[in-house]
């Protein structure tokens, strides 16, 4: 049994049709890439997933459960939590007490959640940090305390978005290791992101969208070939230009 089904999920605001019949499976211990340009409905389908929307069509289980009604924090309650693409830390908090925050989701004893929590800062790398104000926080280091929060809750499916969008190089290399780490730990993971040379190598599927619409659906090495998803990303004339390429290399 898969660990999320998305089954034919539509979400409209109005006349507009922002997820349209999207479904796909997660399998335990995966690292799932959801990728696809501006506008194509990754977050909103995030927001439907995590209880934040309310899907017009289709269904949405986890761990077999139906949760397409279910509110956010029986959602996180179940171990689907996800981090957000605008990061909102409690800005005048210590990291440390912002990542207690989400503990509490799973440990109501104030010195095991603590103890929980070190760890979780730990895990995410944030211990020279872990007594300085959030608000004072990079935003590198802002978008792994988010990560580390949602972590302290328990998940069993981490969803990401956008978490590596305006990090450096070395960051991202950083956040690509993080992520490894804790699916080492039986974490499994959706992850919305647009920097390609940080989700390819690691993801073990990619689900593309466009307008709406699941448009691909493969591992990495096949969505980067297929010609509907570059033409999605980089336009016609990027499309027209690879298929004349093509013919070129036939011909020699």
């Amino acid at each position: 049994m898969p660990l999320l089904e998305v089954h034919n999920v539509t979400k409209k605001f109005g006349s507009l049709m922002a997820n349209h019949d999207v479904s796909f499976n997660i399998g335990e211990g995966e690292i799932v890439g959801l990728i696809g340009p501006n506008g194509a409905g990754k977050t909103t389908l995030f927001n439907c997933i995590s209880g934040l929307y309310k899907v017009n069509e289709g269904k949405i289980l986890f761990k077999g459960i139906d949760i397409t009604r279910f509110p956010p924090y029986r959602v996180a309650k179940l171990g689907a939590v996800r981090t957000f693409q605008i990061v909102h830390p409690l800005k005048d908090m210590t990291v440390f007490d912002n990542v207690l925050i989400g503990t509490y989701l799973r440990e109501p004893n104030s010195e095991k959640a603590r103890q929980i929590t070190e760890k979780c800062i730990e895990k995410s790398y944030l211990s020279e940090v872990k007594n300085k104000r959030a608000g004072d926080l990079t935003i590198g280091l802002k978008k792994r305390l988010e990560l580390a929060r949602a972590l302290a809750t328990g998940p069993k499916l981490l969803m990401l978005d956008e978490s590596m969008a305006g990090l450096t190089s070395t960051e991202v290399k950083e956040s690509v290791e993080l992520v490894k780490n804790l699916r080492d730990t039986g974490i499994t993971f959706l992850i919305v992101e647009h920097v390609m040379e940080a989700i390819m190598p690691i993801a073990d599927k990619v689900v593309v969208l466009d307008g709406g619409v699941r448009i691909a659906e493969g591992k990495p090495e096949e969505i980067i070939k297929n010609e509907q998803v570059i033409e999605a990303y980089f336009g016609k004339k990027y499309s027209k230009k690879l298929q004349a390429a093509k013919e070129v290399e036939k011909s020699v």
